[in-house]
């Protein structure tokens, strides 16, 4: 297919430049090419203007054709079924933009854009390929949502880096495909691997050390090894990141070089990772600074802990990935103490602190107000370390009075702790929460839990919103955990729901409106979880 491209160059072409000078001198001095002088002259040259206005713009020389693009490559997944099809053309049609959903009032309607996430997963679950015909919206929504761009990705498959290319909109699917969609080499294809971890582009990069870390973590290690005296420090920074996947004892060699690196983030990286390996030299090292600022003083009645924060941070503690220079507001010798309880194992303290327990640890007194900084540290390092013992010592039982429980504290640092639990203890602690203490300090807690929430879990959120409908409270302020409830209840409790949606009579110092919008609350969580319900249904028919 040709294309036009400029007005052809002939001898013909001056006659339009005879026409305007012309027009600039008149016709009374110039007679126009063509016709002849007199009263009919000026109609003449328009006319004769107009005829090579035409012939200029129709006359072009064809161009070169734009090279066709090649097909977009086969999808070998299966297709979608036609009902989940139907599904995922209405949910893209909600998106802000479409003029078809967003922007209206809710009322009892589903928020669909908030189902894409769950539906998306559910749908690479089962290994379906995305309809062509809807890759386009699919692209815009992920555009728009970077939360949505991973799994909508690896939905789109292999045709998404296709029309990324045709499209500087959706170039966002080139940057996560490295190479433009070329498939990484596998860690056995030494040839290759070499050659684009020394000429690849930093992204390229990034992708196959990540991908040969996650199957073979010794052989990115090496890879990583042979060119780091050569990084920029930033680079080696989100290398070292890396390094997180597949951590393990054989990567302590070259922690302990990257300890002396340049650049004190990436010192700091280092020390991290070493002090989640409890049976390495630094968190040997850390052991013996910890435990000479933390014992049991058995003189009081009680045996309390007393702490003795560091009086310096010597060059040694620095090499170890101790920072110096305390935040704003914050003590030094604290700042220096945390950090270093932080890296210690957390082996060290029953042996340290006369054979007791963790819960035993936590339930000691601590002198002179170091309790707070203490438990603090023992938080991160029980998240670090994933020690779920300690964990559950720090938390304490989840119908304790204070907000931050025994050793956290704050609810973020609860929330942290919960996850170092499996998926039914985080959802009962949480269940237990709730129960205790109401939904007003949940909405954390709730957002490390498993979803669909086990059922104690959900049967919790919902008791506690009718208590609180019940009491009258303002219903605004719920808004945030009925949101998590339509993403996260499991869908069988839509049932449980039909007595709620009623408009309950309004106690006299209830908050005016409050029933209404409880019923239309309760009514629009009912008739989200049937949705899923479907929309499940859907994705599993063949």
């Amino acid at each position: 297919m040709n294309r036009p491209s400029a007005p052809v160059d002939t001898p013909a072409s001056g006659a339009w430049e005879e026409l305007v000078t012309a027009a600039l001198l008149g016709t009374e001095r110039r007679t126009p090419p063509g016709s002849a002088p007199g009263r009919d002259a000026p109609v003449a040259l328009l006319d004769a203007a107009a005829v090579e206005t035409v012939r200029r713009r129709a006359g072009l020389r064809p161009a070169q054709a734009a090279e066709r693009p090649e097909p977009a490559p086969e999808d070998p997944r299966p297709d979608l079924p036609s009902a989940a099809a139907r599904r995922l053309s209405i949910l893209l049609a909600d998106r802000p933009g479409t003029g078809t959903g967003a922007g209206r009032g809710r009322g009892t309607a589903p928020d669909l854009m908030e189902l894409l996430p769950q539906w998306l997963a559910a749908a690479n679950s089962r290994g379906f390929a995305a309809p062509p015909e809807l890759l386009p919206a699919l692209l815009d929504a992920a555009r728009g949502r970077t939360d949505l761009r991973p799994a909508a990705l690896t939905f789109a498959g292999p045709r998404a880096v296709w029309l990324a290319r045709l499209n500087a909109d959706w170039r966002f699917a080139l940057r996560a495909a490295p190479g433009g969609g070329a498939a990484l080499p596998g860690a056995e294809d030494t040839e290759k691997v070499r050659r684009l971890w020394q000429e690849g582009l930093f992204a390229e990069r990034v992708a196959l050390l990540a991908a040969i870390r996650a199957r073979v973590p010794a052989a990115a290690r090496e890879l990583l090894a042979s060119t780091w005296s050569t990084e920029r420090a930033e680079d080696r920074l989100m290398f070292l990141d890396s390094l997180r996947t597949g951590l393990g004892p054989d990567d302590e060699p070259f922690l302990e070089q990257a300890l002396a690196d340049r650049s004190r983030n990436v010192r700091a990286t280092a020390a991290e990772l070493l002090s989640a390996l409890p049976g390495s030299a630094l968190a040997a090292r850390m052991a013996v600074r910890a435990a000479a600022c933390v014992a049991v003083d058995r003189m009081p009645e009680i045996p309390t802990i007393a702490v003795e924060a560091p009086h310096e941070c010597d060059p040694s503690m620095e090499r170890d990935g101790v920072v110096t220079k305390a935040p704003a507001g914050r003590g030094e010798r604290s700042w220096w103490l945390g950090q270093l309880v932080e890296a210690a194992p957390l082996g060290t303290w029953p042996g340290r602190l006369g054979g007791r327990t963790p819960q035993e640890i936590v339930a000691l007194p601590v002198a002179d107000d170091w309790q707070g900084e203490l438990h603090a540290a023992w938080c991160r390092a029980a998240v670090r370390q994933r020690d779920a013992e300690w964990a559950r010592a720090l938390l304490g039982t989840p119908s304790a009075p204070e907000a931050g429980g025994p050793g956290a504290v704050s609810l973020a640092e609860r929330a942290k702790l919960l996850g170092t639990l499996g998926c039914a203890e985080r959802a009962e602690w949480v269940a237990g929460f709730i129960a205790a203490h109401g939904l007003s300090e949940a909405f954390q807690l709730l957002g490390v839990c498993a979803v669909p929430w086990a059922v104690p879990l959900g049967r919790a959120v919902v008791d506690a919103l009718n208590i609180a409908r019940d009491a009258g409270s303002y219903p605004w302020s719920f808004s945030g955990v009925m949101g998590l409830a339509e993403r996260c209840l499991e869908p069988g409790e839509a049932g449980r729901l039909d007595g709620l949606v009623a408009v309950p009579d309004e106690p006299e110092d209830a908050s005016p409106g409050a029933g209404g919008y409880w019923a239309e609350a309760f009514q629009r969580l009912a008739t989200t979880l049937r949705l899923r319900a479907t929309m499940a249904q859907e994705l599993g028919a063949m």
